[in-house]
């Protein structure tokens, strides 16, 4: 490695991994993948040419989205085949240190925190799920339900109804959080840990829906069909709501990884 190169860093495991698993593998700059061990702990990495990968040229190529998308694809593409040997702390994009001795260093001081993330991870798997709620249909059921029972032949059962739809076109919004919070207390009881994120952005989803929920859960690898069956059953239950499971990835929302800094 020359002061013209660095070190693009994968995902972090333990001593179980021990190196052909990364044979063959390509990486980011379509380079060898590779291991750097240090106290215990992997490193998955590979060496990059700082001319794209240093952080003048990130800054500015991480501004395109074409080239973002091929090396996240390719980040992530080395990250899910070593997690289909060992358990993973995936690392966030674009994290480059100097040289392997900068790599051992991180795994040294940051030994604690790889370690906690590896028994979170360890036999799990990240799933996500997204509700997406159709606004019509939505305020329909609410509306619904408020006159069950009230018929349909008199002119108090028509007020009755016809109060009930104003009122469920005010207060849709309010009753579509309640749902998704729903769906989300639900889901966390089959899983090991889960967060909420922020609705993802329409320009980047290519979908134009009204999004309710974008959750991510920590699945034991042995409950995955009961996860999934959870899904499924919520997904019959809320008329005008949509639910949308995406997995099994590596588990990147649970990793902390976010606050590694080479």
């Amino acid at each position: 490695m020359t002061d013209t190169t660095g070190i693009w860093m994968y995902a972090v495991t333990d001593g179980t991994l021990v190196g052909h698993e990364t044979e063959g593998t390509s990486g980011v700059a379509s380079e060898q993948v590779r291991t750097v061990q240090e106290g215990g702990l992997t490193a998955v990495v590979g060496t990059v040419p700082l001319d794209d990968f240093g952080e003048a040229a990130l800054a500015r190529n991480l501004e395109d989205l074409d080239w973002l998308e091929r090396v996240a694809r390719a980040h992530d593409s080395v990250v899910a085949g070593v997690a289909r040997h060992v358990s993973v702390v995936p690392l966030r994009l674009a994290t480059v240190c100097l040289d392997d001795e900068r790599v051992r260093a991180l795994l040294t001081e940051h030994r604690e925190q790889f370690s906690s993330a590896l028994a979170l991870v360890t036999g799990r798997t990240e799933w996500g799920v997204k509700a997406f709620a159709d606004r019509k249909a939505l305020t329909a059921a609410v509306a619904e339900a408020q006159t069950e029972g009230a018929g349909s032949g008199t002119g108090t059962a028509y007020l009755l109804r016809r109060r009930a739809q104003l009122a469920a076109q005010e207060s849709v919004e309010r009753d579509a959080a309640a749902r998704a919070a729903e769906i989300h207390e639900r889901l966390l009881r089959v899983s090991a840990a889960g967060r909420r994120g922020a609705p993802t952005d329409p320009a980047l989803s290519g979908s134009h829906e009204w999004m309710l929920l974008n959750g991510t859960y920590l699945v034991d690898d042995d409950r995955t069909d009961e996860f999934r069956s959870e899904v499924e059953e919520l997904a019959s239950m809320y008329t005008g709501i949509r639910l949308e499971t995406s997995g099994p990835w590596p588990p990147y929302s649970f990793a902390g990884a976010e606050r590694i800094s080479p």
